[in-house]
């Protein structure tokens, strides 16, 4: 049996899991932190630490080893990075203020980014 990509991991999880509003971006070529950015919305606190605590599980048990985690306690907005793949998992109002995804979906040349 293949090995199933990372972040097809994280998204059959975060589906399963019942994650709102998930949205993956391609970040091959607009950065070298990652390949791919996924940004999913939980419904309240408890949801979106068990969100994170389960993918963190399947990770792991797919082979891709612990993630580094942080704001899991808070459930407020938890940062997961998974080295090829990062993972932020919201609560609604807390994504909405600080629109990550619309940030990395822009598509802007890289002469219009450089800062002289």
């Amino acid at each position: 049996m293949p090995e199933r990509a990372l972040i097809d991991v994280v998204l059959e999880s975060l589906g399963d899991d019942k994650a709102e509003d998930i949205v993956s971006i391609d970040l091959q070529g607009k950065t070298a932190i990652a390949d791919h950015m996924v940004v999913a919305s939980g419904r309240s606190h408890r949801h979106v630490s068990a969100v994170a605590d389960h993918l963190l599980r399947r990770m792991k048990e797919a082979g891709y080893g612990t993630a580094r985690v942080e704001g899991l306690t808070q459930g407020d907005w938890v940062l997961m990075d998974g080295g090829d793949v990062i993972v932020h998992i919201f609560r609604p109002e807390v994504r909405e203020f600080y629109k990550l995804e619309k940030m990395w979906s822009a598509d802007v040349e890289a002469e219009h980014v450089a800062v002289n």
